[in-house]
């Protein structure tokens, strides 16, 4: 066991899969090289060209709703980091959620998925919207017919699956190959990290790093106090991928992760987002009630309100938060500027293949 258990932490990239499919070669920016472990695709779903490639056309493929008008990307838009840009997401028939759709990327990092955590992999998660009634509400053997029907996908899925009959195992497989290749790590904040330079002035330079300073800061000694949910220099994902109540609402309209466990003690707890291309990702918040950086700011500084399962780090909630002046609020402002990557937007390789 110790030796299987040794050989496995030092694979980079699984190989397995079928022979004619060529093996997945991640390219990790440096800041995750240094600080992240490579990334291990599970054993029944190998990483290959082909397969992402298959998950791609998948992920813009509008056949997998009901009235073939939505695709995966009709809520989260590449350029828009994999987000929406509406408060609450629309599904295939005008219906309205009740929540924002999440960015995606660096999610081969991750372990448990949605705002509310209700499923543990990349592959769980993608089920679930395509038979969604709000969302694309259609059935799985009716999608995987329309795609059966196409002249091109049954040779792909023989190529990557080996087997030409099409099912919705492989098509969630396929997309959750391509959703693992998403990752982004060179924002200015990275090459500040690497180089000691980010690119901007000097003014803007000074004004990000003073924020970083105030973000690693504890609240007692006057900082924003965000690295307890979010990480610091050493986490590069900028969230800790947990689940917590930070202090939105003393009655919860929503319950989150406590409607998946069942335990009252979950209640109003959502998952940490990253803070990672949040110049494109507005709005914010789970319910996407804020539209700009400035609001959230100004929530954990003056706007954080008690309930039953405030997280611990809220530590000012007595005082409405952290109580941040003008000031501070603007380096805060630029630090998390800092961390947005313009170039993930504009990568060919996430783009619409159709």
């Amino acid at each position: 066991m110790a030796v299987i258990i040794a050989f496995a932490s030092c694979r980079k990239d699984p190989v397995f899969g079928p022979a004619d499919t060529t093996p997945y070669t991640f390219d990790y920016p440096e800041i995750m090289q240094q600080y992240l472990p490579p990334i291990v695709a599970p054993i029944d779903n190998p990483m290959t060209e082909e397969g992402v490639e298959l998950g791609r056309k998948l992920f813009y493929d509008t056949r997998l709703s009901i009235n073939n008008n939505q695709s995966c990307a009709s809520c989260h838009f590449l350029t828009k980091s994999f987000s929406d840009t509406m408060r609450y997401s629309e599904g295939s028939e005008g219906f309205e959620g009740t929540r924002n759709a999440m960015p995606l990327f660096n999610l081969a990092w991750a372990n448990k998925f949605f705002w509310d955590g209700r499923s543990e992999t990349l592959e769980e998660q993608a089920f679930v919207p395509v038979v969604d009634p709000i969302e694309m509400h259609e059935t799985w053997p009716q999608a995987v017919a329309k795609l059966q029907d196409d002249p091109d996908y049954p040779l792909m899925f023989e190529q990557v699956f080996g087997t030409a009959k099409i099912d919705s195992t492989m098509v969630v497989y396929a997309i959750a190959q391509f959703e693992r290749t998403l990752i982004v790590g060179n924002a200015p904040f990275d090459r500040y990290l690497l180089t000691g330079s980010t690119g901007w002035s000097a003014a803007d330079e000074l004004a990000a790093y003073q924020g970083f300073a105030l973000f690693n800061m504890e609240s007692t000694a006057g900082g924003a106090d965000c690295f307890h949910c979010h990480g610091d220099a050493f986490n590069p994902l900028w969230t800790d991928n947990q689940f917590r109540n930070n202090g939105l609402d003393a009655v919860f309209t929503d319950r989150g992760l406590g409607a998946v466990t069942g335990n009252p003690n979950d209640d109003g707890k959502f998952k940490t987002p990253s803070l990672r291309q949040l110049v494109f990702t507005a709005p914010y918040m789970h319910d996407g009630r804020f539209e700009t950086l400035d609001e959230v700011i100004d929530h954990y500084s003056e706007g954080v309100v008690h309930s039953s399962t405030i997280d611990p780090n809220m530590k000012e909630v007595d005082n409405g938060g952290v109580q941040l002046t003008p000031e501070k609020k603007y380096f805060l402002k630029m630090f998390l500027i800092s961390l947005s990557d313009s170039s993930f937007n504009a990568n060919p390789a996430h783009s619409n293949p159709w």
